[in-house]
């Protein structure tokens, strides 16, 4: 049987994956589309994103807020970075929460 792969953020830690896949897709789930996240969201998502490889590309020239938009190459809706200088970017859930080294 597979050992479980914790997930620890800075804002809060999930004992497995689907946990921390579930609390956000619920979180996206709750914004309609071209809503811009809270503050408390904000701050999850910011810890998520320092688990993405490219993140220093994600966040370009810093971040502004995150929204909902479509995203790119699929159906549904996903989060988006507003940058400072007024750029967004996507960035994929999915993808932040795949294995990394130090897992």
């Amino acid at each position: 049987m597979a050992k479980a792969r914790k997930i620890v953020l800075e804002t809060r830690s999930f004992n497995k994956v689907g946990e921390a896949s579930e609390f956000f897709k619920e979180m996206l789930n709750s914004y309609s589309i071209g809503e811009r996240a809270s503050e408390e969201d904000a701050a999850d998502l910011i810890a998520l994103l320092n688990r993405h490889d490219q993140r220093i590309e994600k966040i370009g020239a810093g971040i502004s807020y995150f929204e909902v938009g479509l995203p790119p190459e699929h159906p549904g809706k996903c989060f988006w970075i507003v940058r400072v200088d007024g750029s967004k970017m996507d960035f994929s859930l999915k993808h932040c929460l795949a294995p990394k080294p130090y897992d």
